[in-house]
This record gives C-alpha cells, structure tokens and sequence, in this order.
C-alpha cells in the first residue's frame, strides 16, 4: 500500500497547488521513490472535453485517451512519466458512478446519499492508485479551495482518510496565501489563519502549511502561522513568487519540505536527491545565448493557459537549444491580408494553434500563406495543420472553395472532412478520436529527420481529419503526406518541399513534451525559428554595408 499526501487550498484559487503538488513529488522522485500525482476537480462536467478554454483552459489529454485538468501536464512535465484516467477525477464522474450504481440496485434499496455513497466512492478512487501497488507515493491535489460548497464531499473524504489510514501513512499539505499590505507595508497572517481554522472546523488538520507570499517570510511570521495553525515552525514552508514555475522544486528543496513529509510519512533510507538534469535545464533556461520571435496564432490569446502545453513545450525547446523564446500573441480573429505584413514580418517562426469552429480561421490560413510565400519556418498543430492544407488548396491548387466541412459543410472541395467513425455521433462529452495512435514516417522527409524513426506515436484530440480523396493533388502540388497512421491510413503529417521548415501534424505534440525530454518538433521548429533570425540579421548587416556613406 503506498502513502497518501493530500494538498489542499485556501483565501484564493490559482495560487499553485498544481506546481507545488508537482514539485514536491519531483523532490522525492529525485531521492529515489516512486510518485503519482492525481487532480480532483469539484465541478459537475464528467471532464473538461466540453470545455470552452476560456473557462477551463486547455483540455490535456492522455495517451489512454482521457480528456483532463491541464495540471495532469504539469504532471507529466515535471516527473517526465505518463498518467492516465486514474489520474483525473471530477465530481461528475463521482455522482455519475453512484448514479449508476443506484440504477443497477447495488445498494439494495438503499436512500443514496452524500456520506458515505459520495465519500465512499471518492475515497476509494483516492487510494485506487495506491492499491495497485506500484507507488510509494500518491500525492491527491484537491481542486478548488476550502469553503467551496462543491469541494465539501471531497473534503470529507479526505477527513475519513486521515481517520482510518495508519497516522504514518496519510498527511495533508495546505497551501495559502499571505499577503502583502503595502499601505502598512507588512504582510498579513489572517487570511491563513482563517484557510487553516475553516479546514480545521471540516475535521481535516493540514501537516504541513505551504505559505505564497511575495516577501521573505520572518522568523516571526513563521513562528505566528505554527502556533495559530497549530503546526511546528519548520512546518510552515515559504514559497517566494518564482521567475520560473521550474525554480519550485529547488526553492522547495531549500526550504526542506521533502524532508518534512518523509519523516512524517516515517520513510526511511532515502538517498539524497538526484537533480543534475533539472539544474542543467535551468541553467540553460535562465543563461540563454540566442534570441528568437515566435509568432502564436491563435483564438484564444486573452488566456494563456489555454496553450499551456504549447508554451512550455517552447521553453524546453528553447532550453535545449540555448535559445530565449519570446511568443508573440496574434489573434487570428483580427488577422487580414491589410495588416499581416505588418503584424508578421518582424517574427521569426509562426506556429498556427489548434480549435475548433470558425471563427479566426480565416486569419490562421492568411497566417500559413504569408509564412509559406516568405520562407518563414512554419508550424501547424491540428487545426493548424488543416489550415495549412486548405490554404495550400486554395492558392497553389486554385479551389477557391475548398474548405473544412467542420465550417462549410457545402463546400464543394472538402480537403478537411469529418471522420468516417465520427459521423454518426450525437454526444460530444469523450467521443472524439483521443490518446496516443501510432504514425509511419516516410523516409527522406523532414518529419524522419526530426524523428530520426519510422514510427512513432502522439497523442490526438480531433474530429475532422486529412480527405484522402485529394491525396494525389496535393502531392503531385508539392505538399507531401510524410506521416500516416498505418491502420487507417489517415494523413497525420504534411510537409512542403522547397520550403525552410513548414510542417502540419494533426496530432498534438505538445502533450508530450516534458522538461527532460523536450519534444523534437518543437525543438527542430525553434532551431529553424533560430536559423532565420540569424539569416535576417545577416542581411541587414550585408545591405548596410552596401550602402554608400
């Protein structure tokens, strides 16, 4: 059976329990245990697939093709090793398993209710990972903060935890705020008081409180948040607003909290932590020798986490190539054939992002022509990619019409059609083509040389796919389907000859790019970005120095 760590929050969402939830078990995979960390989330959805990203985010997907919490790619980023359904469980899925188990009869008549059919099922998908065996750790961060009406069942169910498991088996993590007042220029311990006295009051008691605070927490402080929250000193761990979400670990290593949970959980024998890697992506993160403008196409810019994957997946990819990435937002929505010299000459790469429905596509595609005409590296992630297909279409085969029939469902060359699987479905909730599918490299491609294999595996989240119909065409145009899925034979890469770097993958690359093994798409993508960064300044040097003086 392994141990549970729980981390809990409270005054104010987003304030990281996700990243310190991460950190802490990227601390003690580093002295040698076996760690997982699972997310429950408090609202009603079944998952975030339905999910519009300004309210949610992004929707991360698994390879078992679980449509999840974007904090499930922390995750993965930090301890470099999948999760999977288990990992993601939402008070939907929660009331939809007891609902469904009433219908059935399992309970025997039974009046259902909250405690104990509710905690009870939630309780037993919280040790569900434990049970398998294969961790010494499972850290459960809980969704929300303390006091929310819909986080009550999971609160509770974590009370009873702490109750029937073995004291040195289960310990709660609490993460709060103190403030900084700066009409009184001091910070205030209040706000946490009130967190722990409110967790407090639902029977749980937090082990370790977890402090974000913008100044230096004083010995005094400390001392203040121990004796009222009823914790010890070292016990109360000071998290400094960080540069880098990738600092954490070692800000958290400095402050001893791995330590804290292993003598709590009374595991001995560790070894000291192993974080050579991690130091060594952090000093080429923060002591970068190029510079790069990467244009982000996109829809949904006014919320960055809605390309969460994608951002990070930049910064391993400018840290393995010593390269700072500066992403510039341009909202495909306000893109047009006026202003898009202006708005993308000075950049150095353009990556169109993924969708759905039709609003800003007609800006993604005048994004792919203006990168394709001008030599500019270029790179189209799902939506992105068909974009690239339909702009191909459209100005180098001549089918003013062609289209997607995801927005035009008359168009009379329907290069990006809905899948044939796909056509006879009503329910939206899990249904599209999701998780990892396999994909054959063509040899002598740029996506083999990237890959440097002929055969891999993405992961996916889409309904409309590559029309096969119109294979030939394009590729007879120059446009080469370089990647294939060997099954189905649906089109997973497309390339253009001739060209610098334009590459289309309908799968989503960014899912699986993590901090010790940056994705290679995004990598090669930035190095190109690099290549003609230099290019340019290259030429500028040689006009200015043919100009007369």
């Amino acid at each position: 059976m392994a141990k549970f760590i729980f981390v809990t929050g409270g005054v104010t969402s987003s304030l990281g329990k996700g990243i310190i939830a991460a950190s802490l078990a990227k601390l003690l995979q580093a002295r040698g245990l076996t760690v997982t960390i699972q997310k429950f989330d408090p609202y009603l959805n079944v998952d975030p697939g339905t999910l519009n990203p300004y309210e949610h985010g992004e929707c991360y997907v698994t390879d078992d093709g679980a449509e999840t919490d974007l904090d499930l790619g922390h995750y993965e980023r930090f301890l470099n090793t999948p999760t999977s359904q288990a990992n993601n469980v939402t008070t939907g899925r929660i009331y939809q398993t007891v609902i469904n188990r009433e219908r059935e009869g399992d309970y025997l008549g039974k009046t259902v209710q909250v405690v104990p059919h509710i905690t009870d099922e939630i309780k037993r998908r919280m040790l569900l990972l434990g049970e398998a065996g294969n961790f010494d750790i499972v850290i459960t961060e809980l969704g929300g903060t303390v006091g929310d009406i819909e986080s009550l069942p999971f609160v509770e169910a974590v009370r009873q935890l702490q109750w029937e498991l073995p004291e040195e088996d289960c310990m709660v993590v609490h993460l709060t705020l103190i403030p900084y007042l700066k009409a009184a220029k001091e910070l205030k311990t209040k706000p946490t008081q009130h967190s722990v006295r409110m967790l407090s009051q639902e029977g749980v008691h937090p082990d370790v409180i977890v402090c974000r605070t913008e100044h230096s927490l004083s010995d005094e402080i400390r001392r203040k948040v121990a004796l009222f929250c009823n914790v010890k000193p070292n016990a109360v761990i000071e998290a400094l607003d960080a540069s880098t979400i990738y600092e954490v670990p070692l800000k958290m290593l400095q402050e001893g909290l791995d330590v804290i949970v292993l003598k709590q959980l009374q595991i001995n024998g560790y070894s000291a932590p192993e974080l050579t890697k991690w130091r060594g992506f952090l000093d080429k993160l923060n002591y970068p020798k190029s510079r790069v403008k990467i244009g982000l196409i996109g829809k949904y810019i006014e919320l960055q986490d809605a390309y969460k994957s994608i951002l990070e997946s930049f910064i391993h990819a400018g840290a393995m190539n010593q390269c700072k990435v500066q992403i510039v937002n341009v909202h495909s929505e306000f893109l047009t054939n006026e202003n898009v010299n202006e708005k993308l000459r000075e950049l150095d790469g353009l990556l169109v992002a993924p969708g759905f429905g039709a609003r800003g596509v007609d800006g993604k595609i005048i994004a792919v022509k203006y990168a394709r005409e001008n030599k500019m590296p270029f790179f189209g992630i799902c939506l992105g990619m068909q974009m690239a297909v339909i702009e191909y279409a459209r100005n180098v085969l001549g089918w003013s019409d062609a289209h997607s029939t995801e927005m035009n469902s008359t168009t009379s060359k329907p290069v990006i059609a809905l899948m044939e699987e796909q056509k006879k479905v009503k329910k939206k909730g899990g249904t599209m083509r999701l998780g990892a599918y396999p994909c054959e490299i063509a040899l002598n491609t740029l996506a083999y040389k990237i890959y440097d294999s002929e055969l891999i595996s993405e992961r996916h989240r889409h309904r409309w796919e590559f029309n096969n119909n119109y294979l030939n065409d394009f590729e007879n145009a120059g446009l080469l389907a370089s990647g294939r899925n060997p099954e189905s034979k649906l089109v997973e890469i497309v390339e253009l000859k001739g060209h610098p770097f334009f590459i289309g993958v309908q799968y989503h690359p960014e899912l699986k790019s993590t901090v010790e093994n940056p994705h290679p798409l995004f990598v090669n993508f930035v190095k190109a970005a690099s290549s003609n960064a230099d290019l340019k300044i290259g030429m500028q040097i040689s006009k200015s120095e043919t100009i007369p003086s």
